[in-house]
């Protein structure tokens, strides 16, 4: 087993489900962790013709911190063009709590051990 399978574990399931990892950046203080979204238009759009035309600006997050380092989720994002009306579509993931630049988990955890 490599070390992105071992990843597979500690990661949230829908980022495991809809990105791949792409690589990693270790360094004494910090974990950056590199991710793209799959080549899989969203079901949604299935009885359109979609495209894949490249990525959304990258979008970093903060997540659990991992043996004492931080860790850092590096998100791109598909953008695919419907080939029928030219109009752009993208997924609507809610990748980040609203307020801050942290997962929804990773959130949701610290405003718990804060009661």
């Amino acid at each position: 087993m490599d070390s992105f399978e071992l990843l597979k574990f500690v990661l949230p399931d829908f980022l495991i489900d809809n990105f791949e990892i792409i690589s990693a950046l270790n360094s004494e203080e910090n974990l950056h962790l590199y991710f793209e979204e799959k080549a899989k238009p969203p079901k949604e759009f299935d009885a359109s013709e979609l495209v894949s035309k490249g990525f959304l600006d990258e979008i970093t997050i903060q997540d659990f911190p991992l043996r004492g380092k931080f860790v850092y989720l590096h998100i791109k994002r598909r953008r695919w063009t419907n080939k029928t009306t030219g109009e752009i579509i993208k997924r609507d993931w809610l990748l980040v709590a609203k307020g801050t630049r942290m997962t929804q988990e990773f959130a949701a955890f610290l405003k718990e051990i804060n009661r």
